[in-house]
């Protein structure tokens, strides 16, 4: 996609031309097999633990949106992916070591030339993202956006970090469960099941 098309695509709305230039789902996912993946969610509980040479072993490491780490000790160094539904400075993204970055959300407004232009650039699918609306009722959050997505690989294991669905709220900014939208209980309830149903996966809180 280039500049021109991006622009248009972009005050366009159109999401087929952002799926159309998006990598297929399972060129994304085929580097995944037999990894062991950590993904990283931004409750504040998680920079009270330890986990942070947990996290950095791990063949690949996945943060959320503004990708907050308040310590190593507690979050490690590494980020590989970002999954986005907010903008990314292009600052943070260089601190961060320029990271994949995967566009998850439904309002394409808010895509940047950063994540457009990228090579690889990958638009979480909208019929991914409409089924797990209708599944807890509100629009998912980008971190059940990313589980669900993953479990469909063939990762050798999935270890979720800082999922606590806003029980200690969030240290990407003061809002509480009210102010965002998302249905909390549900995904709980969505995660729980996984990981149940799926023993690759791992909720370490």
């Amino acid at each position: 996609m280039n500049r021109l098309g991006y622009l248009i695509a972009k005050y366009g709305r159109n999401d087929a031309a952002f799926q159309a230039a998006s990598i297929p789902e399972g060129e994304l996912l085929a580097p995944l097999a037999g990894k062991r993946i950590a993904l990283v969610g931004n409750a504040r509980a998680l920079a009270q633990g330890d986990y942070g040479a947990e996290i950095d072993a791990a063949d690949l490491v996945i943060r959320i949106n503004a990708a907050p780490i308040p310590s190593a000790r507690s979050h490690g160094t590494r980020t590989d992916w970002v999954g986005l539904a907010v903008r990314m400075p292009a600052a943070r993204h260089r601190l961060l070591g320029q990271p994949r970055l995967l566009w998850m959300s439904p309002r394409l407004h808010r895509i940047s030339w950063l994540v457009a232009s990228q090579p690889g650039f990958f638009r979480y699918p909208r019929l991914r993202y409409d089924a797990l609306r209708a599944k807890l009722g509100v629009g998912p959050t980008t971190g059940i956006m990313l589980i669900e997505l993953l479990a469909d690989s063939d990762l050798a294991e999935l270890r979720l970090y800082g999922f606590d669905f806003f029980a200690s709220l969030s240290l990407s900014g003061p809002r509480t469960a009210a102010d965002v939208g998302h249905n909390f209980a549900g995904e709980a309830d969505f995660v729980a099941d996984l990981t149940k149903r799926d023993p690759r996966i791992l909720h370490r809180r």
